[in-house]
């Protein structure tokens, strides 16, 4: 696990500094994680949550979803209702303070204004204040719309309020291998646009995945994409923050993994 690090104030927190990867997350005290679903905050974001809890910030999950028109998991008779459930679970494992669960339709969220996921994402940061948001990449990292809604509605929050946006991501190599075997739409980066390196001990994101019982059981390309990524989470920077910060927008200086 990484070190404690020194908490900073809002207002006083250090800018990451631009073109230079480090080690470790960055220092916050409060930190939101805007994601498209329930597992999202599990699968891929709970490396990061469970570091950043255990640094001591107070970390605040929200999913704009219940996630109900997933494929997998449809024995269940209310599969939104069982998934926010085990979203609440699974906040536990990873030491969230608040999960915070709305009710937009899963695989329709590019049908929300944005300007409505906006003001909605305003209201939790409103109530955490978060020194930075914690996201997925752009481009979604396994290729699903919602995600890269949820990225967006975040973004252009961040860009009314000046906050950093963190997007976790994956390496294009581990893109390409996950593609090759599933068919599936993974998009990662290259070494240069990866900003954070950290370097985990997964045993707190296992337990908050076995969490997800409906969407864990039978999914071989998530336990495939941990193998592939080891003790090792990648990030890049979307919002740096600072007056006139500029956002990095989809598909600058990449292309898709194949």
């Amino acid at each position: 696990m990484n070190e404690p690090r020194r908490q900073v104030e809002r207002g006083d927190r250090e800018r990451p500094t631009p073109g230079r990867q480090t080690t470790g997350l960055p220092p916050a005290a409060s930190v939101l994680a805007v994601c498209a679903h329930p597992d999202d905050e599990s699968f891929g974001l709970g490396a990061a949550l469970a570091a950043f809890g255990g640094a001591g910030a107070a970390v605040t999950v929200l999913s704009l979803t219940h996630g109900e028109a997933s494929t997998l998991g449809t024995g269940a008779a209310d599969l939104g209702l069982v998934r926010g459930a085990e979203l609440a679970a699974a906040g536990r494992v990873l030491g969230v303070r608040r999960v915070a669960l709305f009710d937009h339709p899963d695989g329709g969220l590019c049908d929300v204004p944005l300007e409505v996921l906006v003001r909605e994402i305003n209201g939790v940061v409103e109530d955490v204040r978060p020194d930075l948001l914690l996201v997925f990449d752009q481009e979604g990292v396994t290729g699903h719309p919602d995600h890269r809604r949820a990225t967006e509605a975040a973004i252009a929050t961040a860009d009314v309020l000046d906050l950093p946006v963190l997007a976790w991501t994956i390496p294009q190599a581990v893109a390409t291998q996950l593609n090759r075997e599933f068919k599936a739409a993974f998009v990662g980066r290259p070494g240069g646009e990866i900003d954070v390196e950290i370097a985990t001990d997964r045993t707190v994101q296992h337990k908050a995945i076995g969490c997800h019982e409906s969407q864990s059981r039978d999914n071989p390309v998530l336990w495939r994409r941990l193998e592939l990524a080891g003790d090792v989470e990648v990030f890049c920077w979307l919002r740096r923050g600072g007056p006139g910060a500029p956002s990095r927008r989809p598909g600058a200086g990449r292309a898709p993994a194949r």
